[in-house]
């Protein structure tokens, strides 16, 4: 790209979920130049997760055009935009984009990297693909990393991930020049300025970990009676959606349930919203993995990660063996305050003594020589082919209705015709029977099979 043109850049998020849309919208903000004008352009991709307005607008990151598509859809929203004049249909092209950040699950970003592949295979002038992970990466790291592979960028959030991406990369044989170090884009607020009143601890619940209803029990049990033993403290349960929503994980059993049949005390409450703003009035942060921990310690927050059901790797608090932050319910109701190893805190891309400024100047700086790259971009190189995996990826694609060679398999939906009122109406009716299904029938049909 000239120089003369730097200055403006077109922007283009693919997100499945509330979270990844949060993610993807503020990564292509950091990873954009500060005195770059940004277009950005958010395509939510339809399925079980697809946020609900009420969930866009908690997230609180806009665009300047935002609309749900089906990943065919959304192909050929990509394939009108690239602006070399190849397109076959007589069809007039939009401005390129000149970034494109896939914030999807490792089977969506595969999908796309073979569909986009496709439609670029013939085009040096395409955008640079940038994917990574919305928070921390503690399960499927070999089969979530692959499935990413083929993006010019892979964001780590850490240095450790870094250095994990890389050794799992280069461990098959695959290319990690793509790995790229940069921070989670939504740290940031005011730093922890002292105890506040009333004393507030939050509790932040996560949709599917714990699983069990009786582990979930468990915690809700343990966070009402540590607000009887100190009536004086408010103990908040911060939640990531209502009933009937779905955020990036599913929640069979939502607190919100459980909670009908205890009996809380009155300074127990429940709490929705941005967790920037909870956090701002938080005096002690408890969780049992969630990534609002590095949000948390990033402030430096007294911050607690639970030990009561064991530390595994089920439960993604083995993560933070070494941090200082592992303490259980017992401890905390007899006055523990965990001290964080400022080491480990460092190697997670948490900057709490500084730096999280710059921790975005490396991708900026790759993104900038991809776009001046003389001759344009290569081919999109998955590891994954149908020669690396032939019995893996066609069930991927085929997820996505993409043929192996990344072509719309027969019978597809057609990606150029609009959803009429009708197929809205349907399209809704089937979302909700779905989360129905998940958070009410499917529970019960496990409790039936466990007799």
């Amino acid at each position: 790209m000239p120089a003369s043109a730097t200055k403006s850049l077109r922007v283009a998020v693919l997100a499945d979920s509330d979270t990844r849309w949060k993610w993807g919208a503020l990564t292509a903000s950091r990873v954009c130049p500060a005195d770059t004008e940004i277009h950005l352009d958010g395509y939510l991709l339809r399925g079980r997760a697809t946020p609900t307005p009420r969930q866009l607008r908690e997230v609180g990151v806009g665009a300047d055009s935002l609309r749900e598509v089906t990943a065919l859809e959304f192909l050929r929203a990509m394939d009108g935009a690239r602006g070399d004049g190849a397109r076959g249909d007589g069809a007039r092209d939009e401005k390129p984009y000149d970034v494109l950040v896939l914030a999807l699950v490792g089977g969506g970003v595969q999908a796309m990297l073979h569909g986009l592949g496709r439609l670029w295979r013939e085009s040096a002038e395409r955008p640079v693909v940038v994917t990574g992970y919305v928070g921390v990466v503690y399960e499927k790291l070999a089969d979530g990393l692959l499935l990413r592979h083929g993006a010019d960028l892979v964001l780590a959030n850490s240095r450790q991930d870094a250095e994990r991406f890389r050794a799992v990369y280069e461990g098959v044989g695959a290319d990690p020049a793509a790995v790229t170090e940069v921070a989670l884009p939504f740290l940031g607020g005011a730093a922890y300025a002292g105890e506040q009143d009333p004393y507030t601890v939050v509790f932040a619940a996560q949709p599917s970990v714990p699983d069990s209803r009786k582990d979930r029990t468990y915690l809700l049990d343990r966070l009402i009676r540590h607000a009887r033993l100190h009536p004086g403290r408010e103990v908040l349960l911060k939640l990531r959606s209502r009933p009937g929503e779905h955020t990036t994980h599913i929640e069979e059993l939502p607190y919100q349930k459980l909670v009908q049949r205890a009996d809380p005390p009155p300074n127990f409450r429940l709490v929705y919203g941005h967790m920037g703003d909870v956090l701002d009035r938080t005096d002690l942060l408890v969780t049992v993995s969630s990534t609002a921990a590095l949000e948390s310690l990033h402030r430096r927050i007294p911050t607690v990660v639970l030990t009561d059901l064991g530390v595994r790797e089920a439960l993604g608090n083995h993560h933070f063996v070494g941090s200082g932050c592992l303490a259980s319910w017992d401890q905390l109701d007899a006055g523990h305050r965990p001290v964080p190893d400022p080491e480990w805190v460092a190697r997670q891309g948490v900057a709490a003594d500084g730096g999280y400024d710059t921790a975005f100047d490396e991708a900026g700086k790759r993104i900038a020589a991809l776009l001046a790259r003389p001759g344009g971009l290569p081919p999109l190189a998955p590891y994954y082919t149908p020669a690396t995996a032939p019995g893996y990826l066609p069930g991927i694609l085929a997820r996505h209705h993409l043929a192996p060679d990344g072509t719309p398999l027969p019978g597809a939906p057609a990606a150029d015709r609009p959803p009429g009122p009708v197929r809205q109406v349907v399209r809704r009716a089937a979302r909700g029977a779905y989360r129905h299904g998940v958070q009410r029938v499917a529970p019960v049909i496990r409790r039936m099979g466990e007799l």
